[in-house]
């Protein structure tokens, strides 16, 4: 009779892309989010404690495809016998991969038995089934604010207003970060100008202007047309607009002026005769006025229509804060922080 073999021992190891905190780090980190959450209950924000799983349903964005779910998720379906007992569907469950998809699921939930506006803030760990990498993990930490039921500027302003503060109160001064606000509806009128009506070529576009950060104007401009060939040396094809058509998205990337009276100016330049374009603009200068107003000065939030990362959901104003200075990365090289939030409407 041959010898069993014997079974190796499991290996004591964290999963690829997650990682374990210790003592001072986890000390650390709960002194930062108790200062956080001061700042946004100063604001006047109730706290919202919602389960880490939702049904792919609530999510949304990332539903079954066929027998797998979303790649971009944990998703699992519940077991077929788990649900004879009260007759309900087998529901594809998934662990939430941000938390305003549950604050959606929750007002549609219990909008009868909540305040309007309601504006509540959340902070827990989110799960996203991604290629990890350095720093880039597939469990995080996230700090979520949100107003919602408001259509005033004034909900927009309090945020980025917000956002600043917070930046400050977890020890990162004035003039090493800057929030920088755009709104969609200012693209839209530069596409209407263009006569790109909705469809894929204006979908090509808003995924070429998403690109901007990376490969910047001379980048953009090529993607806009024929195409350009990566870092990699692939080539990738492009929209194929020419030149002149693609001049307004290009104006419009880099419309920024010296002050955010030059760079509205310069908005209203590149939308034309777009109503929805005019109205774009309309509720920038109502953001930048309520700021102003309480002291918050372009060397804190500034508009800056550079901000292109979700122009392609949201639907009104978007802003970004980044850090601006300077770290060394795992080689010593110098590189930017970058972006560390951002949201929108």
């Amino acid at each position: 009779m041959a010898k069993q073999k014997k079974q190796p021992r499991p290996k004591a190891e964290t999963p690829k892309g997650f990682r374990d905190y210790f003592g001072a780090e986890v000390d650390e980190r709960k002194a930062m989010l108790d200062k956080i959450a001061g700042v946004y209950r100063t604001y006047g924000f109730d706290a919202l404690d919602t389960s880490g799983i939702e049904t792919l349903e609530a999510l949304g964005k990332y539903l079954p495809d066929v027998d797998r779910p979303h790649a971009g998720v944990f998703a699992w379906q519940e077991d077929e016998d788990a649900d004879k007992a009260d007759g309900k569907r087998n529901d594809w469950l998934a662990l939430r991969y941000d938390l305003t998809a549950p604050l959606a699921r929750v007002y549609a939930q219990f909008r009868n038995d909540l305040p309007t506006p309601y504006r509540r803030y959340a902070m827990g760990p989110v799960w996203r089934n991604e290629k990890p990498g350095p720093g880039r993990y597939r469990q995080f930490y996230q700090c979520d604010a949100d107003t919602v039921g408001s259509g005033s500027m004034a909900a927009d302003a309090e945020i980025c207003a917000m956002l600043a503060d917070t930046l400050e109160v977890v020890g990162i001064p004035r003039g090493d970060y800057l929030v920088r606000v755009n709104n969609r509806k200012v693209l839209n009128g530069v596409l209407e100008m263009m006569g790109v009506a909705e469809g894929e070529t204006r979908e090509a576009v808003l995924r070429t202007i998403d690109k901007f950060d990376k490969v910047g104007e001379a980048g953009v401009r090529e993607l806009l047309g024929e195409g350009r060939l990566d870092a990699s040396g692939a080539y990738i094809d492009g929209v194929g607009l020419a030149p002149e058509a693609a001049e307004p998205v290009v104006a419009f990337l880099t419309s920024k002026g010296a002050d955010n009276s030059a760079t509205l100016a310069n908005l209203r330049a590149a939308v034309a005769d777009s109503a929805i374009g005019a109205e774009g603009v309309a509720e920038l200068v109502q953001i930048a006025d309520l700021l102003a107003a309480q002291g918050y000065g372009p060397d804190r939030i500034v508009i800056d229509p550079s901000v292109v990362r979700g122009l392609g959901y949201y639907t009104g104003p978007v802003f970004e804060a980044e850090l601006t200075f300077e770290i060394a990365d795992e080689k010593g090289r110098p590189r930017q922080f970058g972006s560390v939030a951002g949201g929108g409407r």
